[in-house]
């Protein structure tokens, strides 16, 4: 849980008789008895005279966030076993990650089983998009730049923000760390499966303003060995083809409300294929893959007058991407060499207006317009223009606080193909919160209706794409309560949420006419109810430092699309009943160790056959790290038990791993 702090400064001179004095600093008494506690100077002893000057005096006070959040941050951050932000956001209640297999495979995250369409990844409040599939891999950005991940259900609810931010059905936040100092570090590792790894990070702070320039190098083989284990076979191999290499590099710059961002991400991987029995060289995937992903960012941020916010947004994102499978050992897959270009552009603008301490207004607007070109055959350039705006409020008085949105989106696309383009949509959304604070407690309850718009892949590819598809809607319901409890040397807080989520006209690919010719169509409906509960908690006895963090998933995800149907209200696919996670740290002056647990229960992926299940997992990570002078070493072992597992099947997880990183820093 991440507290968000609002800092209010009094700066004042006051001029009265003597015998006013006591009247004014009752006043200012009530007025800070009536507050969370603060801090405050003393003021200066008073002159002779009858005027007495006051120093400044600066009142913090802690605002917990109304919406259902779940946070990582900081040094917890850093001591996590993981290489990517999907590794991180694994030990979050009610995600689950869909992982390909190796380094080189897709990483998505899917929360309270809504779909990874339905889940928004912002960094530093701008969105990353991909209007071809409308999924992003999480296994291209690091952890190394980041201060905080922070994962949203519904969304953030803060007094100014963009359209865009009202959207999703869930929403990830990455904030990037804002340097404090100058320095230099330079990084080496070595891993498992021929892996090794650099970086260089340089951080520039001052004259007000701040940076960084981060760039980073990866090449593994991902050769590792499985073993796969049916009733029916008995598959012991390695893996082939989950090969990657990649250049990364990130630089960015703050100043007061300032902020931008640039990216670039290069890569050339393997695509692991399904593996099958016997593992033959006739059934060896030689898939490739070629990545070439930029975008830069601005935001800037301004209050004036008190009362008066303003936020300004923009973004352009150019990506190219080449699959190819046309290799004369290829016996098993169709022979293609496809290309595909992407681009984005994005702007917003946001207001918020205070008129009074506890009530203020939002309104934003925003604009994208995308781009896909690809060299398929019959495949036309289309263009996306995705407008959206929205009007917030939100009011808090005695500890009663409420936020309401509704929330417009329009797309149009434009394409010269003799089908033409879909038909232009618009709707409205609502979504509204209720919360409530008493001592250490807070109680919440929401609700938000949202959709997401058929992905230009949904409507447009080849042979497959159907240009009548109607959205995807989907219904949330949440209700929840957490608790603090902060002293000396301890902290602890606990937070428990059950929500009932529904999802109308799903987007699913469907076999249209025979076996070989299948179509995008609206087909599906599901019902969710389910339970997450987080625990955390922190202890710092002398040199000594201790942190845990808890998190549970009960869920029942069922299908309810045709009550004729054999596969009625059965479980959705990939969607576990029950889900865990706890992670500790213990650490004694530059000392750390993290250990991690991870439990995902059993899982179907399949509606033929009853016995098509997944079948449950531990998984164990281990890390340790110390620091003596300028350097930084650290030691993980991911899966410790090297335990055989599946996030889908025929794609086997890599087992026990070891990696060792060196860092050196000025």
């Amino acid at each position: 849980m991440v507290s968000q702090p609002h800092n209010i400064s009094f700066a004042g001179l006051i001029r009265s008789q003597a015998r006013r004095l006591r009247a004014v600093a009752s006043v200012g008494l009530v007025v800070v008895g009536m507050s969370l506690p603060v801090s405050a100077e003393t003021a200066a002893p008073a002159p002779t005279d009858s005027t007495r000057l006051l120093k400044e005096v600066v009142v913090t006070a802690t605002r917990r966030p109304l919406a259902t959040v779940q946070a990582l941050e900081g040094a917890q951050l850093q001591s996590l076993s993981s290489t990517s932000i999907a590794d991180a956001l694994k030990y979050f209640a009610g995600v689950q990650i869909k992982d390909y297999g190796g380094l080189g495979g897709l990483k998505t995250v899917n929360v309270r089983s809504l779909g990874a369409q339905h889940v928004g990844v912002y960094i530093d409040g701008i969105r990353i998009t991909n209007a071809q599939n409308g999924t992003v891999d999480l296994g291209k950005f690091s952890l190394s730049t980041l201060e905080s991940v922070s994962l949203y259900n519904a969304n953030k609810l803060d007094r100014c923000q963009s359209a865009s931010e009202f959207a999703s059905g869930a929403t990830v936040y990455l904030r990037t760390r804002r340097p404090e100092c100058d320095s230099l570090s330079v990084m080496g590792a070595v891993g498992s499966f021929h892996t090794y790894k650099g970086r260089v990070t340089a951080q520039l702070s001052r004259g007000g303003w701040s940076g960084f320039i981060d760039g980073e190098y990866l090449n593994t083989k991902g050769d590792y060995k499985f073993r796969y284990k049916s009733e029916y076979e008995d598959t012991v191999g390695v893996r082939r083809n989950s090969d990657i290499e990649y250049y990364r590099i990130e630089g960015a710059a703050f100043h007061k409300g300032f902020s931008s961002h640039l990216y670039c991400y290069v890569s050339e991987r393997g695509v692991p294929g399904g593996i099958v029995r016997r593992l033959s060289d006739k059934y060896t995937n030689v898939g490739r893959e070629w990545d070439v992903d930029w975008f830069a960012q601005a935001s800037w941020s301004h209050r004036f007058f008190n009362a008066h916010q303003v936020q300004f947004n923009a973004k352009y994102t150019q990506e190219y991407l080449r699959y190819c499978t046309d290799y004369p050992e290829n016996q098993n897959t169709a022979r293609v060499n496809n290309h595909y270009w992407q681009k984005d552009a994005f702007v917003s603008a946001a207001y918020a207006w205070t008129p009074l301490q506890w009530v203020s207004a939002n309104i934003g607007y925003d604009a994208r317009l995308s781009w896909l070109k690809a060299d398929l055959r019959n495949f036309h350039t289309v263009r996306r223009l995705d407008q959206k705006a929205v009007l917030a409020l939100q009011a808090e008085y005695a500890g009663v606080r409420l936020a309401a949105s509704m929330l417009y989106q329009h797309y149009r696309d434009h394409t010269r193909t003799h089908a033409g383009a879909a038909d232009p949509l618009s709707k409205f959304t609502p979504s509204v919160t209720l919360g409530y604070s008493l001592k250490g407690f807070s109680f919440r309850a929401w609700y938000k209706k949202i959709f997401r718009v058929p992905t230009l892949n949904d409507l447009y590819y080849t042979q497959v794409g159907n240009r009548n598809l109607k959205p995807e809607y989907t219904r949330q319901y949440n209700i929840g309560v957490e608790y603090h409890y902060n002293m000396a040397e301890w902290t602890a807080s606990a937070q428990a949420d059950g929500y009932i989520n529904s999802i109308d006209n799903r987007i699913v690919c469907l076999p249209l006419k025979g076996t070989y010719s299948w179509t995008m169509m609206n087909y599906g409906k599901t019902y969710c109810r389910g339970l997450n509960a987080t625990l955390s908690g922190g202890y710092a006895p002398g040199s000594w430092h201790f942190s845990l963090l808890a998190s549970i998933t009960w869920q029942r995800d069922l299908n309810r699309t045709d009550p004729d149907s054999r596969s009625y209200n059965q479980p959705i696919c990939y969607s576990p009943t029950f889900s865990s996670g706890i992670t500790a740290i213990a650490g004694w002056k530059m000392l750390s160790l993290t250990l991690s647990h991870l439990y995902v229960g059993e899982r179907m992926w399949s509606y033929a056959d009853p016995e098509d299940v997944l079948k449950p997992y531990n998984n164990i990570d281990l890390k340790l790290t110390g620091v003596w002078r300028s350097f930084t070493a650290s030691l993980e072992i991911n899966d410790l038990l090297d335990e055989q597992y599946e996030h889908v099947p025929r794609y086997p997880m890599p087992g026990r791993s070891f990696t060792f990183s060196l860092t050196y820093s000025i």
